[in-house]
């Protein structure tokens, strides 16, 4: 059994999920290659997590996405490490941990388009829910990006199963590009 070397830190289950689909899609076994996913519960607990994990904790090599309204949790988290001092934007990724522009759903949603995503939802049987909240008062007449992301938000279980869907449906040339360059980061690190 491999050890682990490097752990890559997430705020939730849905984008672990969607790592580990993409890992499988490209044909990379991350508990062999010794890289754990973590879902932290939420970006507040990176700090926790970075000092278990980090420099002053285990010393494994740490790897992350995030949400862009969570970028500045990540950020002061590693700088508090000793892993960087005064970052700005795009530091994160020299360090392994990319931004997602919104959040990982918003990512997906544009990279398959609208109509693909909502082919998805049908084919798990949940289009009529969807036009349903669509024909709701405070999501009527809003764009279908914005519907698909609310309606994956929204029931339990839904985000999990969605990230996991979406990515399993993309054209492996069109993977977001935060979801790509931590896939890249990884590969980058084997064997260090």
């Amino acid at each position: 059994m491999i050890d682990t070397r490097t752990v890559v830190l997430v705020e939730g289950a849905s984008d672990k999920s969607a790592i580990e689909t993409l890992a499988r899609r490209r044909g990379l076994d991350l508990a062999a290659e010794g890289i754990s996913l973590v879902a932290m519960g939420g970006a507040t607990n990176i700090g926790t997590y970075v000092g278990e994990l980090g420099p002053s904790g285990r010393r494994l090599r740490l790897a992350g996405l995030c949400d862009a309204r969570e970028e500045g949790d990540f950020r002061r988290a590693l700088e508090r490490a000793g892993l960087g001092s005064g970052m700005g934007p795009g530091d994160l990724e020299k360090l392994g941990f990319f931004v997602c522009v919104a959040d990982l759903e918003d990512e997906l949603i544009r990279a398959l388009g609208t109509d693909a995503v909502e082919r998805v939802v049908d084919a798990e049987g949940e289009l009529g829910s969807f036009r349903t909240m669509q024909m709701q008062p405070a999501w009527r007449g809003r764009a279908a990006h914005d519907q698909l992301r609310r309606f994956m938000g929204a029931g339990s279980g839904r985000k999990i199963r969605y990230s996991s869907l979406l990515v399993a449906a993309l054209d492996l040339d069109r993977v977001p590009r935060p979801l790509d360059l931590l896939l890249a980061h990884l590969l980058d690190g084997r064997g260090g």
